[in-house]
């Protein structure tokens, strides 16, 4: 399909792009930006005054739940749920049942979502079989079924001698391997370690299970030069080992996640099985060093962390109630959030959840790399277009993922987020439209 999207303020936070005009698009290609010519035949054509065109979102780390664990969210309904966000594509963690240990798993996983047309879709492949930490899985095979690195999502890998052979193997083909830095011994608890978990006699998770992890993972590194993805740091020492990591020169990207960057420990409030999350919600000063870590570079994305999880499992007490959060709808508005309440500018907001996500993959994507997370003329065709003055209460009734719970719900902080998504387009096909703009363009 052409489509011509007129008089949107274009932002390209790759190139420094910030201007108002037009986009057209045809066989999925941008074909022309800022300025198009009076006589391309467009058979759609999209009215963008007063809203952003921006690079579609790219997230790292979405929990699709399928297959195996379908009850909690089917392909379908998470990959709508990203267009809903803005988000063309995705990295789904192995973490699976059975996990994405096969390239028979990837193949039909990525078929699927292609079927769907909603949201690219780049699996990460199990470390191990069966996320077990024993035996390392054929890797050559699942990069060529689709996979675009290695992960123990969050299943621990207790022998370090065996992470140093999987890192040897996969510094060898250059492979990434994404690791969630949290050492298992010592974060067995259920929330951070601290004032507010000593008051609630909840199980804490100190520090050191993630700072101890980090130690070590960067030691491997030295020892196998291997290229290391950092899932979800979260507090202010670890920022200062990632910190310290990157001037040393390792080849090491790191993520934060939108509940770290926006939560702290104190929101637990009474219990609220909302906020039990993985990693546990930290103190306000890890929380400004996490902001400030993503302002600087530091950390090198922001990511939804994605997780539907079932209302039966979130419904319990605080310490026996299921991890996780419903966060892909919701990844534009808290990037926005952030920008806002820091002082940073917009073009930096969109490139946490853009560019710089696609820079983490790298070649790893393949054709895509070159022009994915950026609007360019003759890239690909991945965009969101949103309104940045319009704010929404986050409501269960309004989330399209089969995941209805969040620490963000209206009802429990009482602010409106910035930023409704109007338009998604994936590879140059409306994903999403906003109900109100598909009603006025059948009128």
């Amino acid at each position: 399909m052409k489509i011509l999207i007129k008089n949107g303020r274009l932002v390209d936070p790759a190139s420094g792009l910030d201007r108002i005009g037009d986009v057209a698009i045809a066989a999925g290609r941008i074909v022309g930006l800022g300025d198009v010519a009076g006589d391309f035949d467009a058979q759609r054509v999209i009215d963008a005054t007063g809203l952003i065109v921006a690079p579609g979102l790219v997230d790292l780390a979405a929990r699709l739940r399928e297959p195996g664990l379908e009850q909690k969210g089917m392909l379908e309904s998470e990959l709508n749920a990203a267009a809903a966000g803005g988000v063309t594509s995705l990295v789904c963690p192995p973490d699976t049942d059975p996990a994405l240990d096969e390239p028979g798993l990837v193949e039909m996983l990525k078929f699927r979502a292609r079927k769907l047309s909603l949201c690219r879709l780049f699996p990460l492949g199990a470390l191990t079989r069966g996320l077990a930490g024993e035996t390392l899985t054929e890797m050559a095979e699942l990069t060529e079924a689709g996979c675009v690195g290695f992960s123990q999502a969050e299943h621990p890998i207790k022998n370090n001698q065996f992470l140093t052979r999987a890192l040897q193997y996969a510094a060898t083909f250059d492979y990434t391997v994404w690791l969630h830095p949290m050492d298992p011994w010592l974060g067995g608890g259920v929330a951070a370690s601290g004032a507010v978990a000593t008051r609630l006699g909840l199980a804490g998770v100190p520090v050191t299970a993630e700072t101890v992890a980090l130690h070590t993972i960067f030691e491997l590194m030295r020892a196998t030069g291997a290229r290391v993805h950092l899932c979800r740091i979260s507090s202010a020492a670890g920022v200062e080992l990632v910190r310290a990591a990157k001037r040393e020169g390792l080849a090491v990207t790191a993520d934060v996640s939108i509940n770290s960057l926006h939560l702290t420990d104190v929101d637990i409030g009474y219990f609220n099985p909302a906020m039990r999350l993985n990693p546990p919600l930290r103190q306000g000063r890890d929380r400004a060093a996490l902001r400030a870590a993503l302002a600087d570079g530091t950390l090198d994305a922001l990511v939804s962390d994605h997780m539907p999880v079932e209302s039966d499992e979130k419904t319990l007490p605080f310490a026996e109630a299921m991890p996780g959060a419903t966060g892909l709808e919701l990844l534009l508005s808290l990037a926005l959030k952030w920008a806002h309440d820091e002082g940073q500018p917009l073009a930096r907001a969109l490139a946490v959840v853009s560019c710089e996500p696609v820079r983490v993959l790298g070649s790893a994507l393949g054709s895509l790399a070159a022009s994915a997370g950026r609007l360019v003329d003759g890239g690909v065709a991945d965009l969101c277009i949103f309104d940045p003055s319009q704010h929404w209460a986050v409501t269960p009734e309004q989330l399209v993922s089969q995941g209805k719970h969040t620490p963000f719900a209206f009802e429990i902080t009482g602010f409106e987020l910035p930023a409704r998504v109007r338009y998604t387009v994936v590879a140059g096909h409306i994903a999403h439209e906003a109900a109100d703009q598909a009603a006025q363009a059948a009128a």
